[in-house]
């Protein structure tokens, strides 16, 4: 007889009475985790102390690691082992005051059985929101139920609420009134156009290229092939490693003359001589390498749209993407030619850029770009991060921050943008930002996303303002000064409704030239949608 060795089952573990475990995603970048940890440490006793008024214990489920010096999961395998240690019913918190990788985690959120509840503290010093928005987008893709919530100090009546009916029902409740399914569309101009358009891409289809899938863990922006093919796009999947390829046989003075583009139309770039810690010409030089190299795998490949991930791979080898990613987004941008010196490539457009490779951008990007160019709008779009906010002034106006791939236009011209060096701590290789104020005026704001297995989008209107100087100032202080800032007010939709309804960490932002013509122009956006087979909800005060 035949004796095998079978695995010991694991030891099914008990969770005591009124106790929560605690779980902290972290970044992969341990630069990131260290500088990060204290005001994570912060935040997580603020939490422990207001479940302990509760008369709940919080146990952390992984203690600090006395190599590191922090507590963060740092990786998917970590995530793993820690799970482990966490029975499988146990009312869990996963605590963010960081950026995080939210696929070192997800293992676990999957299988798990009890109640979960994704925190963060409201605050703009470290991407703790960001961090949280994409990990609830990650558990709404698959599924998983959960709860979510937030605070400035974590004493507000809100938030003390909201824990107390967490730790009582299982779950918290939040308003969504402010959301409203597409209705029928009343017959016009806008309507047809949308129409039109979506009927046309279904027929003709479009190409993005994807270089690598999953930038910093965000499984929420990755969409199955199976919910895009249907809307009629299709990828390309591309690796970073052609990118840079490409981007060594590009000249220094073709780059150059590209840089010098951009200097003669007066964007100014704060130069200094240290790699470790200042912007240099050499920094700028490759960036201008790979914005030139991405258009010619383009036009190599007939894309519509491109997305370059950059955060792991290239981050070890080349400066940061965002100033080509920029100016690929920027109808008014320098030229650039075919290998041969014959043809300009996508002359007089923009080329689509998906920042961080989040395919809900791109399927966004590319609508944007197509409705608002067949309008005679200017089309440049791009995503921000949704970063933080505060009352200004009688009114929530967010802080919406990118890492500085903007579109000149969006700041008002070329003469508006400067070039900061990227934070080493994100960015050891450096590069150049597109630093600036966005513009005030009239947005269309969006995010594609998928939920209850489909693919769905929701609108918004908004408004870029202008703060003072001063004020302005406090904010990117407050935030990442190199980085580019957009003041938003949103339309009848408050803080905590967006926050709990947002399925994603970055918001879509086109800007159109007044209020009128913005709702014209959302009408058309969501007629494409809607033809394309995707969910169309309205947020706040939309006009259809």
């Amino acid at each position: 007889m035949t004796t095998y060795t079978l695995p010991s089952p694991p030891p099914r573990l008990t969770a005591p009475a009124r106790t929560a475990y605690l779980i902290a995603s972290g970044d992969l970048r341990e630069s990131a985790n260290v500088a990060g940890w204290p005001t994570q440490a912060r935040m997580e006793a603020d939490v422990s102390a207001a479940l302990a008024e509760l008369g709940w214990e919080v146990v952390r489920a992984n203690g600090v690691d006395p190599e590191t010096g922090h507590g963060f999961i740092s990786s998917q395998r970590m995530g793993l082992e820690v799970f482990r240690s966490i029975p499988a019913d146990a009312p869990l918190i996963v605590a963010e005051a960081v950026w995080q990788y939210s696929h070192h985690v997800l293992a676990g959120l999957r299988t798990h059985r009890g109640p979960i509840l994704t925190v963060a503290n409201f605050a703009g010093d470290w991407p703790g929101l960001v961090g949280l928005l994409g990990l609830n987008a990650g558990m709404t893709k698959m599924g998983t139920e959960y709860s979510t919530i937030w605070s400035v100090d974590f004493t507000d009546p809100w938030f003390r609420d909201g824990l107390r009916e967490w730790t009582e029902t299982g779950r918290i409740v939040h308003d969504a009134s402010h959301v409203r399914p597409l209705p029928e569309l009343a017959p016009s101009p806008e309507r047809d156009l949308g129409r039109a358009l979506g009927d046309q891409l279904l027929a003709e289809k479009a190409i993005i290229g994807v270089f690598d899938e999953g930038c910093m863990g965000m499984y929420n922006a990755i969409f199955d092939d199976e919910l895009l093919n249907p809307t009629g796009i299709y990828k390309e999947r591309l690796s970073q490693s052609a990118l840079y390829a490409e981007m060594l046989v590009v000249s220094d003075e073709e780059a150059d003359a590209a840089r010098d583009w951009l200097i003669d139309r007066g964007m100014t770039f704060r130069f200094g001589t240290d790699e470790a810690t200042e912007l240099t010409e050499g920094q700028v030089r490759w960036q201008m390498k790979m914005y030139i190299a991405a258009l010619r795998i383009a036009d190599d490949f007939g894309l519509d749209a491109v997305g370059i991930q950059y955060q792991q791979g290239l981050k070890d080898l080349v400066p940061a993407s965002d100033l080509a990613e920029g100016v690929l987004n920027s109808t008014e941008r320098p030229p650039v030619f075919s290998r041969d010196g014959r043809r300009e490539l996508f002359a007089g457009r923009a080329m689509p850029h998906f920042n961080e490779a989040d395919e809900g951008v791109a399927v966004d990007a590319l609508v944007t770009d197509r409705v608002w160019t067949a309008m005679g709008l200017v089309p440049d779009n791009t995503l921000h991060d949704v970063r933080w906010g505060e009352e200004y002034d009688g009114e929530f106006v967010w802080v919406y921050e990118i890492s500085g791939s903007v579109p000149a236009s969006h700041l008002g011209g070329w003469d508006k943008a400067e070039g900061w060096r990227q934070g080493p701590v994100f960015f050891p290789a450096g590069g150049a930002t597109i630093n600036g104020v966005s513009r005030p005026g009239e947005l269309v704001i969006s995010r594609v996303f998928i939920a209850d297995g489909i693919l769905q989008v929701d609108i918004f209107r908004g408004s870029a303002v202008e703060l003072p100087e001063a004020e302005t100032r406090r904010r990117k202080e407050a935030t990442n000064p190199e980085w580019p800032i957009a003041h938003v007010v949103l339309h009848d939709v408050s803080r905590d409704q967006f926050m709990a309804r947002h399925k994603a960490n970055h918001a879509q932002v086109v800007y159109a030239p007044d209020a009128a013509t913005a709702d014209r122009a959302l009408i058309a956006k969501a007629a494409m949608f809607e033809r394309m087979g995707i969910a169309v909800n309205l947020v706040g005060r939309v006009t259809v």
